[in-house]
């Protein structure tokens, strides 16, 4: 029963994560910083003592957004901008755009444009593996650091960005823990639970959320599943639809892992807490599975997805690919002919934040599942 509680807490502010945020500024005082992809450094925000979340794109029509972004770009984008416009962000103080994707780059001009908040642009690195590629991210950071020193005009000191990093890594290990835990006894959570746990922790105070996940850990350490089952892996950028999971589950299988910017893409790796703190924070992210917005070698994701099939037993994959997402799209010919190969049974689902499932899709899902 405790499992359960926690785990409807964490659902809870999945499903309405722009009212949590609204109630936690009004008791806190912090200022909001949104962001809006896992590229975030959230440590130097939480040591300037303002509230980090991820911007979601919850509305529902995108018609304010259309105005502004074509109807070929991203639906994820727009979701966000649609937020931003129509006022479920009335609470938000500020935003961070990472370098990562053209859509997102494109999303920081109109959003100055059109919408009165702070603004940091972080320009991270494209290539990751260059011998100069370390240097030029720890400058960035340093920069971005003054940036929010000025402008929410505080001192971010080492100590508070040391405790920041030490909070971060307690907050991501209990994630990796807990997608560990559905690894070894798989369906020991439902695939939605899992998602709402991590979407959860991209928005919540991160000591709360530390704090809940070491709870839900503790009881599903002793719990046992012994169903045989199939060990389905999600790729792609997001998978916001959760009745996929059921989906997959109504069938006799169960997500076991991710390969998702919404979820273990964002608690990957841990930032070094014996060396310097912005070297550190900078050395996560250089050395952390990363998207294809950024480069990481040539053969680096299909590496990595080799890699997670093994340790995790994998028998089948499902990519989600948002609509018009061409880093994801890029990558796939090269992929599928890997998998092929290796003689992986897996399917592409190509879909808008938006869209419902639909039952062409459904069938897609089921007739892949029933063959493996």
């Amino acid at each position: 029963m405790q499992n359960k509680k926690v785990i409807n807490l964490f659902r809870e502010i999945a499903e309405n994560p722009y009212d949590y945020l609204r109630k936690q500024k009004t008791e806190t005082g912090k200022k909001m910083i949104g962001s809006t992809c896992a590229f975030t450094p959230e440590e130097f925000i939480i040591a300037a003592g303002a509230h980090p979340f991820r911007i979601f794109g919850e509305s529902e029509s995108l018609s304010g957004a259309d105005a502004h972004i074509q109807a070929y770009g991203c639906s994820m984008v727009r979701g966000m901008l649609e937020d931003g416009l129509s006022g479920k962000l009335d609470f938000l103080d500020g935003v961070v755009f990472p370098h990562a994707c053209d859509s997102i780059q494109r999303l920081s001009d109109i959003w100055r444009l059109n919408i009165p908040s702070l603004h940091f642009d972080v320009l991270l690195p494209v290539k990751l593996d260059t011998p100069l590629a370390q240097s030029y991210f720890v400058k960035v950071l340093e920069r971005f650091r003054k940036d929010l020193e000025k402008t929410l005009d505080v001192v971010i000191s080492e100590t508070a960005l040391k405790e920041s990093i030490i909070l971060m890594n307690r907050m991501r290990s209990r994630l990796k823990r807990l997608y560990e835990l559905q690894s070894e006894k798989p369906g020991i959570l439902s695939g939605s639970d899992l998602s709402a746990v991590v979407k959860a922790c991209m928005v919540m105070d991160k000591q709360e959320a530390a704090n809940r996940l070491a709870e839900l850990i503790d009881v599903l350490e002793t719990s046992f599943t012994e169903k045989k089952i199939k060990r389905i892996l999600i790729s792609g950028s997001v998978c916001s639809h959760p009745d996929i999971y059921e989906m997959i589950e109504n069938k006799g299988a169960v997500v076991v892992w991710d390969d998702l910017c919404s979820g273990s893409r964002y608690f990957e790796g841990l930032a070094d807490e014996d060396t310097e703190p912005v070297q550190a924070i900078a050395g996560r992210f250089t050395e952390r599975y990363v998207c294809p917005a950024k480069h990481l070698g040539v053969k680096f994701q299909m590496e990595n997805l080799k890699m997670l099939i093994k340790q995790h037993h994998i028998d089948g994959i499902l990519f989600m690919l948002l609509k018009f997402c061409e880093p994801f799209s890029f990558d796939y010919p090269d992929i599928k002919t890997e998998l092929e190969k290796m003689e992986i049974p897996f399917l592409l689902v190509e879909m808008d934040r938006h869209n419902e499932v639909d039952e062409q899709m459904r069938t897609r899902i089921d007739t892949m599942l029933e063959i493996l």
